[in-house]
């Protein structure tokens, strides 16, 4: 890949097709989709000026490793990132890293663990803006009561990733 270049391939997985992005220095954008024309244009509107090019080959270090621990195959999922946010939204990002597979937390600690125990709205807004599903574990960030609440790829994702994580069967047949 060159520094000027946002590669990309579309995988199938067990919650559905799966679009990974990288540019030479990380992966940048991850989402979950119905259909690759979807997902595809996804891409293009948020990079709306780079030079995307789909790159099967070059992506399938990074795409392998996280179709299988959708599918079930565990593992870690430790990509290099090169994704781009406010200051706050990368502490946030990297706060949802540090949560254990199989573990949830709510909006209101992952704010109190950054020193900013009112901001549990803005930690949910950077939940929302995640630009890399799973690789920034924003479905492991429920609502105080518990609930699975939202996921911006669909709650029915999100709760079936939960489910994965904790070893239960959450995934729609």
């Amino acid at each position: 890949m060159t520094d000027d270049a946002i590669a990309w391939t579309v995988r199938e997985t067990s919650l559905g097709r799966l679009l990974v992005a990288a540019t030479a220095r990380g992966v940048c954008h991850v989402r979950f989709g119905d259909g690759d024309a979807d997902l595809e244009a996804a891409l293009a509107a948020e990079f709306p000026y780079a030079f995307l090019r789909r790159d099967e080959a070059a992506l399938a270090p990074w795409s392998d490793v996280l179709v299988a621990w959708v599918n079930g195959c565990g593992g870690t999922l430790d990509v290099p990132l090169d994704v781009r946010g406010s200051a706050f939204q990368r502490r946030v990002w990297q706060a949802l890293r540090a949560i254990p597979c199989g573990a949830t937390r709510s909006y209101g600690e992952v704010a109190a663990s950054l020193g900013r125990p009112g901001a549990a709205r803005a930690v949910a807004r950077a939940c929302a803006a995640n630009p890399a599903a799973l690789a920034i574990p924003c479905h492991r960030v429920v609502p105080r009561g518990g609930d699975p609440g939202g996921y911006r790829w669909g709650a029915w994702r999100k709760r079936a990733l939960l489910a994965l994580e904790s070893g239960t069967t959450g995934v729609p047949a």
